[in-house]
């Protein structure tokens, strides 16, 4: 290894798999190889859908068998879900997937106590049926919950088995709905009124506080030598993901393209306006005293759940296929919580389609099609909306994360916004994660170094926008007339 740099293990939870990459970070260097992929697979039980956790976590020390000597773990995840640990430290029972149908209903009876209004100006956290406050008013009279010491959310569920510390990382804990994010720590007062003991969560830490070092058996089963310091990082694979976005400037929007698509602005203050609450905008923590104002929108789950109902055809096929399909021959409301379930997914794409009066896609294509048209659609919707919200306009956009491979939804999002697009960081939460650990460790320095760092080392594809965006505005008004 050169002088001067460093590896760093970044453990990247996706929802539909987990991955262990590698990064080796110097002052002109950041490269960064995959250690150990695993899948991700929830399991339907009698009790509803859960997350097969200690598989996650057996992949977890495989990958870190296979990444060899490093200087520092990282952990990020997905947000929202969690672990319940009893008196002593034990796992009750395997952890809620977000999309069970256990939260159905319980907003209403969360806003008969605090009115959504009055939530939103509290936390700054949008509506989505399955926020942590949700689940965990939906489990309030549950054995497991009553049974419950401590409550971790899944990245640091993973940290606290490697090493035996338990803490809450902020940009995580803020998707709770139970952090303010103009002082950054505990709602009280929307805690008490619902009934939330904030007692089951461990101490808050940020991204770069240590987070302890490797336990003796975890050390012997991946065959590292001691000791190996776990860091503290954005833990929400968002916060990551955006931090690894390679920004040159302040005037710039991005989209987290994945199963999720997470598009916005990043602001030094909170937007809690009604106004704001309306649109679905969410105000979630992210490095260095920033806000993640965004939007989630369906993403690459509803190409993902047709490919699974086509029994996995060819990708690349059939986004060549989909690419010569006429644009905006049908388009649905990609924000729509009719398409978050799994299953049938084509169907419901259909019949959406026909509910609305548009042409039915029948072909895989063309099912695919409107899908990458729909997903541009609520890019340019977001990156709108946000600039008009929050009274900062933009330049460029940046998309990182998996959907950098996908060169049509990148035209086509530049299509729709009528701006640049730059692509790149297709490993953006496993970037971010690495350089806020090597930050911890003094090789990096700030936010904006961080990035240039990025700029001067990965591959960045950029897409001009290739007409007026007459045809978008058109397409904007038939969903928005539903």
């Amino acid at each position: 290894m050169s002088e001067g740099v460093r590896s760093y293990a970044a453990v990247d939870l996706g929802a539909s798999s987990g991955r262990v990459m590698v990064g080796r970070v110097g002052p002109d260097a950041l490269e960064l190889s995959e250690a150990h992929r695993f899948p991700n697979r929830p399991v339907r039980l009698a009790e509803g859908l859960r997350w097969d956790v200690l598989a996650l976590y057996g992949g977890v020390l495989e990958g870190l068998r296979a990444a060899g000597p490093v200087d520092s773990v990282g952990i990020d995840g997905w947000a929202v879900d969690y672990g319940l640990l009893d008196a002593d430290g034990a796992l009750l029972g395997n952890p809620v997937h977000y999309r069970d149908a256990r939260t159905e209903g319980v907003a209403e009876k969360v806003w008969a106590t605090v009115p959504a209004g009055e939530l939103y100006a509290a936390t700054g956290i949008q509506y989505a049926p399955f926020n942590t406050l949700y689940q965990l008013v939906s489990a309030r009279s549950t054995a497991q919950l009553a049974q419950a010491e401590r409550l971790l959310l899944i990245p640091d569920l993973l940290s606290y088995w490697l090493t035996g510390e338990q803490a809450t990382e902020l940009t995580n804990a803020s998707t709770t709905q139970l952090i303010d994010p103009r002082t950054r720590t505990w709602s009280y007062d929307i805690a008490e009124r619902l009934g939330v003991d904030l007692g089951l969560f461990a101490p808050l830490r940020r991204p770069g506080d240590p987070a302890g070092v490797l336990r003796p058996e975890v050390l012997e089963e991946t065959g590292l030598t001691g000791p190996v310091p776990v860091t503290a990082v954005g833990s929400h694979d968002t916060a990551s993901a955006v931090a690894a976005v390679p920004a040159t400037g302040e005037r710039f929007a991005y989209i987290c393209t994945g199963t999720w698509s997470l598009a916005g602005l990043e602001l030094t203050a909170p937007v809690l306006t009604e106004e704001s609450r309306a649109a679905n905008f969410t105000n979630e923590l992210g490095l260095d005293g920033t806000v993640r104002y965004l939007r989630n929108i369906m993403g690459l789950w509803l190409l993902q759940e047709c490919q699974r109902a086509w029994n996995e055809p060819d990708l690349g096929l059939l986004l060549r296929e989909a690419g010569s399909v006429p644009s905006l021959r049908s388009v649905v409301d990609a924000g729509d919580e009719a398409f978050l379930a799994p299953g049938r997914m084509p169907e419901r794409i259909a019949e959406a389609c026909r509910a609305s009066g548009q042409p039915v896609p029948v072909t895989r294509a063309e099912v695919t099609r409107c899908i990458l048209d729909s997903l541009a659609l609520a890019h340019r919707r977001a990156v709108e909306d946000a600039q008009r919200l929050a009274d900062r306009p933009v330049d460029v956009v940046y998309v990182v994360g998996g959907g950098t491979r996908n060169a049509l939804l990148c035209q086509l999002t530049a299509d729709a916004c009528g701006l640049p697009v730059v692509a790149g960081a297709t490993e953006a939460a496993a970037l971010g994660n690495i350089l806020v650990q090597a930050r911890a460790h003094g090789l990096v320095g700030d936010l904006a170094a961080m990035r240039r760092l990025l700029t001067r080392t990965q591959p960045l594809t950029r897409y001009a926008p290739r007409d007026d965006g007459a045809r978008w505005r058109e397409a904007a008004a038939r969903i928005a007339m539903r």
